[in-house]
């Protein structure tokens, strides 16, 4: 990031997304008319459906001793009704089957009177009533409470895909089962993947542990999870890329997420993480992208620049619109901030942006929690927008959402990727910044709302900080 003054006006411009709604039907409910074994009319409700009305053949053969003999034939048929209820099997789907057991009363109407054969349908009810649970079926999948459509399964729903996905923490697509990222010991310069504990799931920090006991450990990859094979190096010696950048200490911070002990990347001054992406699928020129992270905001500095997102693939600050990346500090770049922060920015090279101009955004606002989601996205030509929330409960917050800034339309990104400085660093200088880092992604596309909306559900029910 170079500092060069810019002073231009700018229109913000309000963009707003709506989304459908849901009908449910439900058949099983018909099968309460065979509910009146000993009278006719217990089939006469039957005729709500089709089974229905054999339904009422069965009743008059009930008032015949008890449902005998042939009619007792008719009851059988009346039993089709009880398959009204096997249409609450349907809720088999969505809760695993129990609601379904109540179905298979249904059948089991053959061998009794008609009137028991309803009030298996009364059962087929209940089973809609399972099919409800569906939705608690995403809610467990995965392991420990994680939602089975991860952020990147979201995005890729809203035909915005992950390009790279980067976390120390969890699995970002709910069927990822490798590495997260590599730590090397002090000791013997030895090196351990460190993966997930199932598809999907958490970081496995009892192997870090045992293979970083009585040593230190440094956190040297992050490894990308979009299989486009961005992963992230420190910029040091020693690393593929080079520079002047040290990685950071695998054991900076520890925390729970949903009773798991997982580690974040815990950049302090020193430490940074680039890849070359341009030709691995990360957008360039104007294309459009979005991206996020959770950061926090209580390990924050106003040192240039704690950044997470599109670089310049020559480490030098080539222009304005040659980044396009999240910037997360207590930096006032162009004077006039509100408060002292740490606010969501975006560093667009050239100037860290609050807003569509060089003045201070009044709609910014400080997010000074300890788990923060920080979002960005830019059409590349046109708008970009600017959302935070906290982490661990409640929705996104618009900042910003208007015009790019004068001299940035359109953009002109070089398709490389940082984590943790500035795009101008760190192949012959150092990192200023300091930030933590838990996890974060790179689209290719401009998110809709809702999508954004999902991710930020989906960041809170991972359960950052719960034991």
């Amino acid at each position: 990031m170079k500092r060069v003054p810019l002073l231009f006006p700018v229109v913000a411009v309000l963009f707003y997304a709506s989304c459908g709604s849901e009908q449910a039907d439900d058949t099983g409910s018909s099968g309460r008319g065979g509910s009146s074994a000993t009278a006719g009319r217990g089939g006469s409700a039957g005729r709500m459906q089709a089974g229905g009305f054999g339904g009422a053949s069965a009743g008059s053969g009930g008032t015949n001793a008890g449902g005998a003999a042939g009619s007792a034939g008719n009851t059988g048929s009346g039993g089709n009704t009880g398959s009204g209820g096997n249409t609450g099997s349907g809720g088999n789907t969505g809760s695993g089957g129990n609601a379904g057991s109540g179905g298979n009363t249904g059948s089991g109407g053959n061998t009794g009177s008609g009137g028991n054969t309803g009030s298996g349908g009364n059962t087929g009810s209940g089973g809609n009533t399972g099919s409800g649970g569906a939705a608690g079926v995403g809610g467990t999948a995965g392991a420990g409470g994680m939602s089975a459509l991860e952020p990147c399964d979201l995005y890729a729903s809203g035909g915005t895909p992950c390009v790279a996905a980067h976390s120390t923490v969890r699995a970002l697509f709910g069927a990822y089962d490798g590495k997260l990222y590599r730590v090397r010991r002090s000791s013997d310069n030895t090196t351990r993947d460190i993966g997930v504990l199932s598809a999907g799931g958490f970081a496995d920090a009892a192997a870090q542990d045992a293979f970083c006991s009585n040593a230190n450990c440094v956190i040297t990859m992050v490894y990308d999870q979009s299989g486009k094979g961005n992963d992230l190096e420190y910029q040091g010696v020693g690393s593929s890329v080079g520079g002047r950048a040290d990685p950071a200490s695998a054991t900076g911070e520890s925390l729970t997420i949903s009773g798991h002990k997982v580690y974040s990347l815990y950049i302090n001054p020193g430490n940074s993480y680039w890849r070359n992406g341009s030709q691995s699928g990360v957008p360039t020129g104007s294309a459009p992208e979005g991206m996020y992270m959770v950061t926090s905001g209580t390990h924050v500095n106003d040192g240039c620049c704690f950044d997470y997102g599109n670089s310049e693939t020559t480490r030098k600050a080539d222009g304005a619109g040659a980044m396009d990346a999240i910037n997360f500090s207590t930096q006032c770049w162009f004077g006039g901030c509100a408060g002292r922060g740490p606010w969501v920015q975006a560093d667009l090279e050239y100037g860290l942006y609050p807003g569509g101009s060089q003045s201070w955004n009044p709609s910014q606002q400080a997010f000074t929690n300890k788990y923060v989601t920080a979002m960005l996205k830019n059409n590349g030509t046109t708008r970009f927008a600017l959302k935070g929330a906290s982490a661990q409960a409640g929705s996104l917050t618009t900042l910003y959402d208007g015009r790019l800034p004068n001299g940035y339309s359109p953009m002109k990104k070089q398709g490389a990727i940082i984590l943790g400085s500035g795009g101008d660093c760190c192949a012959t200088n150092r990192n200023l910044s300091l930030g933590t880092f838990y996890e974060g992604a790179i689209v290719s596309g401009y998110p809709a709302d809702t999508i954004d909306d999902s991710i930020q559900s989906n960041i809170v029910n991972a359960g950052y900080g719960k034991p």
